[in-house]
């Protein structure tokens, strides 16, 4: 028997060779187009339900992991060279039709939606149509009786087939008339679902269980998230993005980061008088007549007046909030672990692509690539782990630790409280601890060696004209010209007494 279905399927597709083959489709009229549009109208929707009952009358388990595939979805990839998506939508389809088994008696039971499944093998429908007869009822299907989803089924199998009542022959009278469109059948199905369910949902009911999100696949280099929070969880994300993205207000906090004369400045035979006062008081003179540099709102480095240090969008800032909210989540000791290990973010890339700044690397969970610069960030506050391969063959493995201690990280933080980028007041808490010198250069992981960058710009140091250098463990910044036209490279300082101690709740 099986043979002989194999046969018969193997038979159609050589028909329809048959059809696509010496240009035949090429010679035809228009009239004739249409009759071969409807006649394989007519073979997709059949072919769509050969699809449909043989995975539904196979164990929805036992059956894709027999083939070697995880899942039914990865079966049905493989196998009609369709995506994850197309894979779903014959899936929920599978769901609605599949006839369980009995266990005393091993029959059939009926399916969900029987009349529409009939109408589904006599062609009258395919997925696109079951899936929009079937999602306004479903949505509402735990608050209506089986009975009347049952009713709902019968009424859409008949205008799926396009019988319709005909009211002037008499009421029990019906006529045959051309088949709905998907649209006018989710039109009826919604109308059906209107009526059987004229209250709605509950307050409050509706919301909770829509809640849920959406990864999407990579499309031109981004992944796309959609879906529904609920009220409070929405208010607790809003509250961690303004933390992160204004944290301390309009004007630069107290303490907040201010500049001394540094190597390069203008006046720096003053740098002695003008970078003594550690105190943020602006009494470095003796006699009083020191500028207060504590006043961040004087200090032209400490904020920008022309409001172009940052030019991300309000949704490109909350993207970076979240971003630096997940690392920091990832690394929280209360994160559940995965296989032993905490939830670690895994790049890939080729050694000389790494070295060279070129090619492109891939990052787990992405089915995508990203740039090579993505690895050298996630590389800047990561582990490198090298696998040297020969032929497809692991033939060796090494770790370079290059994670700041929690330690060094708490000395980091105390030590330069913000972003260390002028104007960006991002706690330094929040920040990712950035390699001065990179540590594939030789940049030893050591707070002589580490300062704090928020994720943004962490990420956009190469490109936006930035620059950060040591000076005898002191971190200096250079900005781009348009900032500074001197092109100096300044110190920043903490508003706070030069002594520091740090103190840990026990």
């Amino acid at each position: 028997m099986s043979s002989r279905t194999r046969a018969l399927v193997d038979q159609v597709v050589s028909d329809l060779d048959r059809v696509l083959s010496d240009d035949a489709l090429a010679g035809l009229s228009d009239a004739e187009r249409v009759h071969v549009l409807q006649a394989a109208g007519a073979a997709f929707r059949r072919v769509e339900a050969v699809v449909i009952e043989t995975i539904a009358t196979g164990d929805a388990v036992e059956f894709p992991h027999s083939t070697g595939c995880r899942t039914q979805s990865e079966l049905l990839q493989r196998t009609l060279l369709t995506d994850v998506r197309g894979a779903m939508r014959v899936g929920n389809v599978v769901g609605l039709v599949r006839r369980s088994v009995n266990l005393v008696s091993g029959d059939r039971l009926p399916a969900r939606w029987p009349a529409l499944r009939e109408a589904m093998l006599d062609g009258a429908i395919g997925v696109a149509g079951m899936l929009a007869a079937t999602e306004p009822i479903e949505k509402v299907s735990h608050r209506i009786s089986v009975d009347d989803r049952l009713d709902a089924d019968i009424c859409l199998a008949r205008a799926a087939r396009g019988i319709r009542p005909d009211p002037e022959a008499g009421p029990e009278a019906e006529l045959q008339g051309p088949a709905p469109t998907l649209d006018e059948l989710k039109l009826l199905a919604e109308t059906l679902a209107a009526l059987l369910d004229p209250d709605g949902d509950e307050p409050g009911d509706e919301p909770a269980r829509r809640r849920g999100i959406t990864l999407g696949r990579v499309r031109d280099g981004l992944r796309s998230i959609k879906g529904y929070l609920t009220p409070e969880v929405a208010a607790q994300l809003e509250l961690i993005l303004d933390a992160q993205n204004n944290p301390k207000g309009d004007s630069p906090p107290m303490p907040g980061v201010v500049f001394t004369q540094g190597e390069g400045n203008a006046d720096e035979g003053d740098a002695d008088q003008s970078g003594t006062d550690q105190s943020g008081t602006g009494q470095g003179d003796a006699d009083g007549g020191g500028t207060d540099e504590g006043d961040a709102a004087d200090d032209p480095y400490n904020s920008d007046p022309r409001n172009v240090i940052d030019d991300r969008t309000a949704a490109q800032k909350r993207h970076d909030a979240l971003a630096a909210a997940l690392a920091i989540a990832a690394r929280h000791r209360d994160m559940p672990s995965l296989g032993g290990a905490g939830p670690t973010l895994v790049v890939t890339v080729d050694a000389k692509d790494l070295e060279n700044g070129t090619g492109r690397a891939s990052v787990s969970g992405a089915w995508g690539q990203v740039p090579v610069s993505v690895a050298s960030h996630v590389g800047c506050s990561g582990t490198i782990q090298r696998v040297l391969m020969d032929e497809g063959r692991i033939i060796g493995i090494t770790t370079t630790d290059r994670v700041f201690t929690v330690h060094q990280r708490r000395a980091i933080v105390a030590r330069d409280k913000e972003c260390l980028i002028p104007g960006c007041h991002v706690s330094a808490s929040w920040c990712e601890i950035h390699h001065v010198t990179e540590h594939a250069r030789g940049g030893p992981t050591h707070t002589d060696n580490g300062v704090p960058l928020c994720w943004w710009h962490h990420r956009s140091l190469g490109t936006s004209g930035w620059e950060i250098r040591m000076n005898d463990g002191i971190p200096q910044v250079r900005g781009p010209r348009w900032w500074d036209p001197a092109q100096q490279w300044h110190t920043p300082r903490l508003s706070l007494p030069e002594e520091s101690t740090l103190a840990r709740a026990g």
